[in-house]
């Protein structure tokens, strides 16, 4: 997972988007409009409220179900859509009041974007692709194809840096998309359902790819998707939307372990809590003086299948962070959950 750390890189703070003509006077009082207010102007509130943080390093999702506001509100976070209130901050400065040209730049040097349909030019090879966005910073073409050459390593696309698109799998093209975002190094990659249109097995490496690149580069990420299984594998924090509001935002394992509303719950039922579940989560305080095993707190409990099978009765896992015991987990908490549906994470 991401290498989170507590500074704040990327915030919004009430922020609104209304579809309709002369929203914004909706809000011109400073209070924000009502449900009846909004159905009776014939208004749509896309996003409603929201608030989020969004720390360096970590892997955000938004997710939610169709017509949700999750890739309305990303939109917003970067200014490609308008948002009609609120405040969005990017390392404390106030996109809102950015001007055109200031937010093109942003977009160039700090933002990195993926989208569904990888949208690459046709007439241009691999190399021209993900070079592209440096060509448009002005960088010579010795340095921006040598930084070229690096993603593309770095995606697992060596060897095919002459390919066009057409030659490419629907795998490989969502590298090539992936290698153009990371050509600029951006601040903030946001990336919204990348992965949706590949089919299942595709889906399942790329998400390993992800992982791995996030491992090297600690990227500040934004992610959308509507499907929990990749939400669970991949983030450090979600917050699930719908109708346009933010319902809840927290750890995988929180909003399994304490699901704020009924609508949560029900997003999260059918998922096999030791897919998600860690051993931070269940620990219990440190007693014991003898382990059988060390677990790091992240350790998913579904991978202590082996462990706990080997283990006498009675066993106990500690549980470590930092190279520390922080707390331990007993084989028989860990065989309950397995219990209630486990397998491989």
């Amino acid at each position: 997972m991401g290498a989170m750390n507590d500074s704040v890189k990327l915030s919004c703070r009430h922020v609104w988007k209304v579809f309709g003509q002369h929203a914004e006077r909706l809000f011109a009082g400073g209070a924000a409009p009502s449900e009846e207010q909004l159905h009776a102007g014939g208004y749509i509130g896309a996003v409603r409220d929201a608030c989020l943080d969004v720390h360096q390093g970590e892997i955000f999702i938004i997710m939610g179900l169709s017509g949700s506001g999750k890739s309305t509100l990303v939109r917003c976070l970067t200014r490609l859509i308008e948002p009609t209130a609120g405040q969005i901050l990017f390392d404390g400065q106030d996109l809102m009041q950015a001007s055109i040209s200031e937010l093109i730049e942003m977009r160039r040097h700090k933002m990195g974007m993926v989208f569904q349909h990888f949208a690459l030019l046709p007439h241009r090879n691999v190399l021209g692709n993900v070079a592209f966005p440096l060509e448009i910073q002005g960088i010579d073409r010795k340095t921006r194809e040598r930084k070229a050459l690096e993603v593309i390593e770095l995606v697992g696309l060596a060897g095919r840096e002459r390919y066009y698109p057409r030659e490419l799998s629907g795998g490989q093209q969502q590298r090539v998309g992936i290698a153009r975002s990371l050509a600029v190094e951006p601040d903030v990659w946001f990336l919204d359902e990348p992965f949706s249109a590949l089919d299942p097995l595709i889906r399942r490496e790329m998400q390993d790819e992800f992982l791995r690149l996030q491992n090297m580069l600690h990227k500040t990420i934004v992610f959308i998707t509507h499907d929990f299984d990749e939400a669970i594998r991949l983030a450090d924090r979600i917050a699930i939307m719908k109708d346009g509001e933010i319902i809840q935002i927290g750890r995988p394992e929180d909003l399994i372990l304490a699901p704020a509303t009924e609508y949560v719950r029900e997003f999260t039922q059918g998922i096999p809590r030791a897919k998600v579940l860690t051993a931070g989560a269940l620990m219990t305080p440190a007693a014991s003086a003898v382990y059988s095993h060390k677990v790091e707190t992240a350790t998913r409990i579904a991978s202590l299948v082996s462990p706990a099978a080997d283990m006498a009765q009675g066993g106990v896992f500690g549980v470590v962070e930092e190279g520390h015991i922080v707390g331990e987990l007993s084989r028989e908490a860990v065989i309950a959950t397995l219990s209630e549906g486990g397998g491989e994470a």
